[in-house]
C-alpha cells in the first residue's frame, strides 16, 4: 500500500545557541539555510511544508505552506510534529531540521521503503552510531497519542517514540548529512569546509561527532 507523505522542514526553534536568530534564515555560503534544504528536498518531492513560529511571511515567499506550532513558547520538535500532524491531510510526515544544510541522498525514498517493509508507525534515521530523532517519518494517525504525551508535560522525543512501533534506517553511508549548525563558529567551520574540499570537509564532520544530535 502506498501512503501519502508530506516533507516538513522544522524551522520553529528559538535558536538559543545562535544568539536567538531564526536559524532557517541564517546565511550560509551566501544563502539562507532554508534555501539549501529546499533545493535538495524538492528534487524528491514538491509536497513540502515549513514549520515556523516567526518570519512566516518570509518563509511563505518560497511558495510552500507554513505551519505554526499549536503550543506557545517554542516547546520543541514534538510540538512542531503535533502541529503538522493536526493541520496536514496525509498519512505520514517526513521531518528534518532546518539547521542541517545537507539532506541525505534519497532521504524520502529510503525512509518510505523502510516503512513499507516493516509497516512501522515511526521510522527514524541513524548515522550509524546513533539515532537522529528529528529526521523521522511519522504516521499522522498517532496525533492523539502525541497530544496526550504533550499534555502530560512530556517533551522528550525518544520517550514518545518508545511507545510505538519504530524502526531505524542506516544512513552511515552519508553520516555527514546529519551535521547540524548550532553556533556561529560551526557555521563558519562549515563554510570553510565547503571551500576547502571533500577531504577537509570529511575531517571536519567527523571531528564534531558529538554535535550530531539534531535540534531546532
Amino acid at each position: 500500500m502506498t501512503h501519502s507523505v508530506t516533507v516538513a522542514i522544522l524551522a520553529g526553534g528559538q535558536g538559543r545557541r545562535f544568539g536567538g536568530q531564526d536559524k532557517g534564515l541564517v546565511m550560509v555560503s551566501g544563502r539562507p539555510l532554508i534555501e539549501h534544504i529546499l533545493e535538495q528536498v524538492s528534487s524528491e518531492t514538491s509536497n513540502i511544508v515549513i514549520n515556523a513560529n516567526r518570519n512566516q511571511a518570509l518563509y511563505a515567499d518560497y511558495g510552500y505552506p507554513v505551519v505554526e506550532d499549536i503550543l506557545p513558547d517554542f516547546q520543541g520538535p514534538l510540538a512542531g510534529f503535533a502541529s503538522l500532524m493536526q493541520q496536514l491531510n496525509c498519512d505520514f510526515i517526513l521531518t528534518l531540521p532546518c539547521d542541517a544544510p545537507t539532506v541525505p541522498v534519497q532521504y524520502l525514498a529510503r525512509m518510505k521503503a523502510a516503512q513499507e517493509a516493516s509497516n512501522a508507525d515511526i521510522v527514524v534515521a541513524s548515522d550509524g552510531q546513533r539515532l537522529q530523532p528529528v529526521h523521522a517519518l511519522i504516521a499522522t494517525r498517532l496525533l492523539p497519542s502525541l497530544k496526550a504525551f504533550l499534555e502530560h508535560g512530556e517533551r522528550k522525543i525518544d520517550r514518545w517514540y518508545a511507545e510505538h512501533n519504530m524502526v531505524s534506517v542506516d544512513f552511515s553511508d552519508q553520516a555527514e548529512a546529519f551535521h547540524n549548525l548550532n553556533t556561529e563558529a560551526q557555521k563558519q567551520q562549515h563554510e570553510a569546509a565547503q571551500v576547502s574540499g571533500p577531504e577537509v570537509k570529511k575531517r571536519h564532520y567527523f571531528s564534531n561527532a558529538s554535535d550530531w544530535l539534531c535540534g531546532i
